[in-house]
Parts: C-alpha cells; sequence; structure tokens
C-alpha cells in the first residue's frame, strides 16, 4: 500500500493561554460544565446510542436547562459522548466517566485572528478573547491558516492551553527508485537498510525497570492504610504517564531521524504492515513475562510517526506484506528450504544457499526495501530466486524440441 501523495494533514498545534483571573474562573466553570453534561448524557441515555444526531435529538434542551451550555457547545457534548461510544464500541468495552479538564470547540464557538495572535472561545458567560503566549514555531504553523476546531485543556500546574487543529496540504512527493527499507523489533526498536540502528537495550532497562516499580505499587495499592492505597495509585498514574511521555520520546526521536535521511537522500521508507500483528502473537503460548516484554513497546504510535511527518516532509511511505521478510536472504532472495529451520539465528543470518552472513535485522530491512521498492516502481515481480533466474536462463537457450 502506497500513502495518497494528494491526501490533506490535519495538525494539532498547542499554545498557551494569556488568562486573567476573571476570565480563569469562566474557563473554570465552562470546562466543569461541559465534563458534567458529558456524564450525564452517558449515564441517561442507552449505551447504544451511538449517533450524536440522535443523543441531541433526546437530551439538547436538558443539558441547556441543566448545565447552562450554549447551543453550540451543547451540540459538543453529544458528539464528544457519541465519539467516544464509538471508539469504546470497537474496543469492545464502555465509556465508564469523562474526566476533567477540556472543553472541545467547532468553527461555530472558536475563531483565530492573526493579526493580534488572539483567539476567541465561547464561555457559559458569554465570549471571551485571549492572547496567545507562543513562539516561532506556532507562528509559523498559524500564519495564513484558517482553522476549524480546537480543544480547551487545563495541564496539572493550572495553565490553559488551546490546541488548534490545521488543515495544511503536504508537499508534493516526488518519483523516486530509492527506498529505505524500516525493520522494527524489539533487540533493535529500528534498523534501516543503511544500516542505521537503534537499539533497544538500554530502552529494555528503562521498561524493566518501570515494570519493578508498577509492581511493587500495586501490591502496596493492595495493602496498608487507606491514605497509603491512595498515594500508592497516584504513583502508579504518574508513573504510567512518565513512561508514555518516555516512549513518544524515542518514538519522535526515530521517527524523525528516518525521515531526515530519506529527504536527504530522496528516497522513500518501506514498512512492514504489521496490523493485527499483537493479537496473532499473543494466541501462542509464551510466559507472561515474553508476554509483557513482547507488548510494551508502542510500535503503533512509531509507525504514526513515521507517517505524519512523512507525509509533512513530502516523503512516500510504503506499507509492505511482513510474510518471510525475515527469513529471506537479501542477496539471492533465498529462503530456507524445510519449513521448521530458518537462516536466521536471534541476530544473526547466515544464508546458506549464496552465503551471505551478516546481521538479520539489516537483512530484514534490505528486503523490505525490495519489496516497497516494487511497490513504489512497479515494473513486474522483479523478486525472484537465483535458482528460479537460472532455469529461466537454461529454458531459453535450449533448442525448442519437436515431435
Amino acid at each position: 500500500m502506497k500513502y495518497n501523495e494528494l491526501m490533506s494533514q490535519v495538525l494539532t498545534i498547542s499554545c498557551k493561554l494569556k488568562v486573567s483571573p476573571s476570565q480563569a474562573a469562566k474557563l473554570d466553570a465552562t470546562m466543569d460544565a461541559f465534563v458534567q453534561a458529558l456524564n450525564w448524557v452517558n449515564q441517561n441515555t442507552p449505551e447504544k446510542v451511538v449517533n450524536a444526531v440522535k443523543l441531541q435529538s433526546l437530551c439538547y434542551y436538558e443539558i441547556r436547562a441543566r448545565f447552562g451550555l450554549s447551543s453550540n457547545l451543547a451540540q459538543q457534548v453529544c458528539r464528544r459522548v457519541a465519539g467516544s461510544r464509538k471508539v469504546a464500541k470497537q474496543k469492545k468495552r464502555p465509556v465508564k466517566e469523562f474526566k476533567s479538564g477540556f472543553v472541545t470547540y467547532d468553527a461555530r464557538i472558536f475563531s483565530f485572528r492573526q493579526k493580534d495572535w488572539t483567539v476567541s472561545l465561547t464561555t457559559v458567560e458569554g465570549r471571551e478573547r485571549f492572547e496567545l503566549a507562543i513562539g516561532n514555531y506556532q507562528r509559523g504553523m498559524l500564519a495564513g491558516s484558517n482553522p476549524k476546531s480546537a480543544t480547551l485543556v487545563q495541564r496539572k500546574d493550572g495553565s490553559y492551553y488551546i490546541q488548534i487543529c490545521v488543515e495544511k496540504k503536504p508537499p508534493k512527493q516526488q518519483d523516486t527508485d530509492k527506498v529505505i527499507g524500516v525493520d522494527l523489533g524489539r533487540t533493535d526498536i529500528a534498523h534501516t537498510s543503511e544500516g542505521d540502528h537503534w537499539n533497544g537495550q538500554q530502552l529494555s532497562r528503562v521498561r524493566e525497570r518501570y515494570s519493578r516499580l508498577r509492581a511493587v505499587l500495586q501490591r502496596k495499592a493492595s495493602k496498608g492504610t487507606r491514605s497509603s492505597r491512595r498515594r500508592c495509585r497516584e504513583l502508579l498514574q504518574r508513573l504510567s504517564g512518565k513512561e508514555r511521555r518516555f516512549q513518544a520520546w524515542v518514538n519522535h526521536r526515530i521517527s524523525k531521524a528516518i525521515v531526515s535521511r530519506a529527504k536527504a537522500t530522496n528516497s522513500a521508507i518501506a514498512l512492514e504492515d504489521l496490523t493485527g500483528i499483537r493479537e496473532r502473537v499473543n494466541q501462542q503460548p509464551r510466559s507472561k513475562t515474553e508476554r509483557r516484554r513482547a507488548n510494551s513497546w508502542a510500535f503503533y504510535q512509531l509507525r504514526q510517526f513515521l507517517e505524519y511527518k512523512a507525509l509533512r516532509a513530502g516523503v512516500a511511505l510504503i506499507l509492505v506484506p511482513p510474510a518471510y521478510t525475515s527469513q529471506t536472504c537479501h542477496r539471492c532472495l533465498h529462503i530456507h528450504p524445510d519449513p521448521a529451520q530458518s537462516y536466521r539465528s536471534g541476530k544473526s543470518f547466515k544464508c546458506g544457499h549464496c552465503g551471505w552472513e551478516g546481521d538479520a535485522d539489516l537483512n530484514g530491512a534490505n528486503v523490505i526495501a525490495l519489496l516497497g521498492a516494487v511497490v513504489n516502481q512497479p515494473r513486474g515481480s522483479g523478486l525472484f530466486c537465483s535458482l528460479v533466474e537460472q532455469n529461466r536462463l537454461r529454458a531459453t537457450e535450449s533448442p525448442l524440441r519437436t515431435a
């Protein structure tokens, strides 16, 4: 699959608001009313209703009367509940509770003005205008844009941010024959066909430390005094956020380096399409520790980062089928004839046909690059074992036999 170079891209720009004490009180009242309305709608309407228009017909007037929200904010409540229920339905779990600290806006209740770098937001006490405390990066992203939606959030330190959604047209992708293959794994988080790799040993040590801390806190959270149990639960929540931010930071670094390299060399990027791989692998019998280690890294997040950074940079991103990419020799395209065996052993790969020997992840990345090149510039299969090619040449050189 090759991503459409003509598709538009929606970027979220996080901007800090300069808020006076009187404005802060209005924002707090709006966020409190919004989350109360969300939870009330979720608790007092049938769970199977996932259509925003249907929810609006059931409780629109009640939302306005109970919580003092404007017409458009009441509609935003119905849309948010409907959207959350759709996601929860796919994951086969109910929507339990909405947490406070946010409000969603559309173009009717939110506007951005570039001449003085301000935004206007609807609150429970009317319209308010806020100055943006932003730098050159945010100004460059917002310049000339006409955003249609945004989300107001309050962070733990009490500051207010507006997350503005900006739709931009990405640059046209250039045609190229060069493809950089990227092999994702546990030993090396990512390994490219050019030899760049990001070792996962240090990351594994960090994840093991987080795992041990979670185990200790979970044991303490199940016993002891009420205050100690509450404190352990708070620490578990903080630990979860810290690990999540660490994973995002590493994935941002890796994805930025790969896309920058592809941009500099005018190359496309090829990845394995690992959709559903976790569910399939988890069906195999494994220990609890091995299951945790295999599932703990956010590879899907890394793929998402690569997707949006590549689209923004004008770099083509290609998804290829993962079958046999780790078992095929990239030099002669030969696979071990015995299905129960493989030329790969851990991090080592030694082809029994052509004799190539080297890093298994580098070999896999090169195979992915070969598959990506076929998708990127279709010219027939282009991939066949050298034995097949030899037989083909012999067949063309031998004279035709006649009866």
